[in-house]
């Protein structure tokens, strides 16, 4: 696919960066180089800056309507360019193709759309005299520039998730994507520049350093990330320097909770391996820890073993894969040295090691007789790997699916109401999925608590994130 050498993407075009700085991309698939990005430093952060607040002054003024149309537009040129986001993708992610076409580009454009008609429905109390002689208006107000960072397992719906509501609220970005998949947020950006003002939507490429630098910059009104835990808290922290808002959406470690009653074992056990296995299992929602009942503990175990062994890894034009790479040599470390370190009372049952000579593959894998106290069960693996415990009644299944320091999603499965019920309460995720795991839609929200972070993506209650509310106060009499 050749050798690319990539710009930043400032106040509407590309930029080379100020500093001399860069580092290689490296092909998930075959483990060669096969491009360039630049290192970007601050004086390259101070102009993205410069250039977001330019366009702020008059992008804050313009109506919903005109918002909602430039969002319209940009969602009908993703489909239009569809095929040239999927490659740009692939060659820095590995995915399958067809993947990211069903569940990227095409999710993204109706995400898109969802936000540009939330830009036109903003809430708050209605006008009134709550004091006498005094009437009482809200405000919802964009909130400035913001400076978000997005991660590298899902590069094109993460920098929709951050980029289009914070603009249908008619704030201006700056986006760093992961150091490892910049060229389809790149696209992106040029993209929407053909419908949006120059500096409402600026990429800055680069590292953690360069990360850190947005994040910190004194004049952003909010800093966003989508990553790790230990990412989080030092965007959380520097955010904290400058009283700057904050909305993390960090990792997961989703329990599965499976009932002896669950109504059909084998379909049961086939989605849980798909939705534990798919994008390789780098999806902080993935159907991770499955926690089963003693009586259908062995049968359900061989079920999940049995669909595991169907499915198989491939490069990005296999078309009947189920996932691709891994994103990084780092992580297929990552997930190498969780498989190293388990202790003798685990067993792989299938897989548990790299798939392939070259690229970043691994197998399926399922373990069994893992202990809530394990390094597997407790951390979060990122790889296409699903652990199985037992449980002995529904007290001990809460105790072990909210016995980790995550709490992102989670899922039950059961043909008993009250049951499914009493977990939707008690389940400390932000997502509960019943007899299902991840589907997602544009009106509902997606985000976590405890250790996976704070604020919502998706739906009113993420692009509300956005805005500030200011009261407006009269005198009438």
């Amino acid at each position: 696919m050749g050798f690319t050498t990539l710009k930043n993407f400032i106040n509407g075009q590309a930029v080379a960066a100020q500093s001399s700085d860069t580092f290689e991309l490296i092909s998930p698939v075959d483990g060669q180089v096969n491009g360039v990005s630049p290192k970007s430093g601050a004086d390259d952060i101070e102009a993205a800056y410069q250039a977001a607040l330019a366009a702020f002054a008059s992008w804050r003024k313009t109506t919903p309507s005109q918002r909602q149309k430039a969002l319209l537009a940009i969602a009908d040129a993703f489909e239009a360019r569809a095929q040239e986001l999927i490659d740009a993708q692939c060659r820095n992610t590995g995915q399958l193709k067809h993947f990211v076409a069903s569940e990227e580009v095409a999710v993204c454009a109706d995400q898109i759309r969802f936000f540009a008609g939330a830009a036109r429905i903003l809430e708050g109390r209605a006008s009134g005299e709550y004091m006498a002689g005094m009437n009482s208006t809200i405000r919802r107000e964009p909130l400035g520039v913001i400076a978000q960072v997005a991660p590298w397992n899902y590069p094109l719906m993460m920098a929709v998730w951050k980029v289009i509501p914070a603009i249908a609220a008619g704030n201006t970005v700056i986006l760093k994507p992961s150091d490892t998949t910049p060229e389809s947020t790149l696209l992106f950006a040029q993209i929407a520049a053909e419908s949006l003002p120059p500096g409402v939507f600026n990429v800055i490429l680069g590292d953690a350093a360069t990360g850190e630098m947005l994040v910190s910059h004194p004049g952003v009104s909010m800093v966003s990330i989508t990553g790790s835990v230990r990412a989080g808290k030092a965007v959380a922290a520097a955010a904290a320097q400058n009283l700057a808002r904050a909305h993390l959406e960090l990792g997961g470690n989703a329990p599965v909770v499976v009932f002896e009653d669950v109504e059909d074992i084998d379909a049961a056990a086939e989605h849980i391996v798909t939705t534990g296995c798919f994008n390789a299992g780098q999806d902080c929602a993935a159907a991770t820890r499955v926690l089963v009942a003693d009586s259908l503990h062995d049968r359900f175990l061989a079920a999940l073993v049995e669909k595991a062994q169907a499915v198989r890894c491939g490069k990005p034009d296999d078309t009947d894969a189920l996932y691709g790479a891994l994103n990084n040599a780092r992580q297929l470390a990552h997930v190498e040295k969780f498989m190293a370190n388990l202790g003798a009372h685990a067993k792989i049952e299938t897989g548990g090691k790299r798939a392939g000579e070259s690229g970043f593959y691994f197998e399926p894998t399922i373990i069994s007789g893992v202990k809530q106290d394990d390094d597997i069960v407790q951390n979060e693996v990122f790889g296409p790997v699903i652990t199985v415990q037992r449980f002995s009644d529904d007290d001990d299944a809460l105790a072990k699916a909210n016995g980790v320091v995550y709490g992102l999603a989670s899922s039950v499965w059961t043909s008993n109401h009250k049951r499914a019920q009493r977990f939707s309460a008690e389940l400390n995720f932000g997502t509960v999925w019943i007899n299902t795991h991840i589907p997602l839609t544009a009106e509902m929200p997606h985000g976590g608590f405890k250790q996976s972070g704070y604020g919502k993506d998706l739906s009113m209650y993420g692009f509300e994130e956005y805005t500030r509310i200011k009261h407006v106060m009269s005198a009438v009499d």
